[in-house]
């Protein structure tokens, strides 16, 4: 009997980096950000210390979320998992954001000599966490990764499990009047290609499939942000990272969006069957903190 369990690595979502420069930085960076043995000598050190907790004053935040057919994203899922969903489908998020001084918070602040990336983030929301991580943790599954920045991209990847960085040729994220402009250009990398416009409205109004869904604006913006922890594949098979993090949100300062369709493109999404419109809006601050990272070994590993 053949099974079909399928192996869970970084693979399944195409997220070995892959470099869009041309020059000697090339094959050292994508040796090193694809480098098993040095993530293995990094997980030896670091079992022996404290997470080192992590802040960010990002800015910003603009979400956009799709409905999706369940049933048409679920080999993205990893094995024995289930993604949250409500008349067969389930969300899917792009948000993306600037950084403020992405550093240590242990550092106060003299984390200012931090840089200030823009990065942006693509999940889906998962029913339960996986089993051995806390069970009353809210948890997204992390598709897709990518920030502007040579150096915290190599960082996330050298330094981190959950986070699979990938490096845009061209990434914009800027506010101009109540609109605000998102490009995320590949070129010859292994990022993901995204455009996106958004205009601010005044109407806190829900496509019919997210009233369905959610029965309100406030609570759809409320499950969509209240999250608590995330997963990702990483480069051993069938073990997944899991970070916790700590988004202290005022929801009242979220403002509604809407996205210009005709201006905007997110080819990743065109494979899976999408159903009814979007749902944008923007969080104009939030502090984010990192708060741990470890892995789940499956329990014969």
């Amino acid at each position: 009997m053949v099974s079909d369990v399928r192996i869970d690595t970084l693979d399944r979502l195409d997220n070995r980096y892959r470099s869009h420069r041309i020059g000697l930085i090339r094959t050292p960076s994508q040796f090193l950000a694809n480098s098993s043995f040095f993530a293995r000598c990094r997980r030896v050190v670091t079992s022996f210390m404290p997470f080192l907790r992590l802040r960010s004053d990002v800015t910003n935040v603009v979400y956009t979320t799709w409905l999706l057919e369940a049933e048409s994203v679920k080999e993205l899922v990893p094995n024995g998992l289930s993604l949250w969903k409500r008349n067969g489908l389930t969300p899917f998020t792009i948000l993306t954001y600037r950084h403020g001084n992405f550093g240590p918070s242990f550092l106060g602040p003299l984390r200012r000599i931090f840089r200030s990336p823009l990065q942006s983030n693509w999940r889906l929301y998962l029913e339960s966490p996986p089993e051995g991580a806390p069970q009353d943790a809210s948890t997204v599954l992390f598709l897709k990764n990518s920030m502007s920045s040579h150096l915290y991209m190599l960082g996330t990847r050298l330094l981190s499990d959950v986070l699979a960085t990938h490096l845009p040729a061209r990434f914009s994220h800027e506010r101009e009047g109540n609109r605000y402009f998102t490009v995320i250009e590949s070129g010859s990398g292994s990022s993901p290609d995204f455009n996106s416009v958004t205009q601010s409205i005044g109407e806190k109004n829900l496509d019919i499939s997210f009233s369905e869904m959610f029965g309100s604006w406030e609570s759809a913006v409320e499950f969509l942000v209240i999250q608590d922890a995330a997963i990702s594949y990483t480069d051993r098979p069938s073990v997944l990272a899991f970070s916790e993090i700590e988004l202290p949100i005022d929801l009242s300062i979220v403002r509604p969006l809407k996205l210009i369709e005709e201006e905007s493109k997110c080819p990743f999404i065109e494979r899976f069957n999408q159903h009814g419109g979007t749902l944008s809006f923007v969080i104009p601050e939030l502090d984010f903190n990192a708060t741990s990272e470890f892995l789940l070994k499956p329990k014969n590993v």
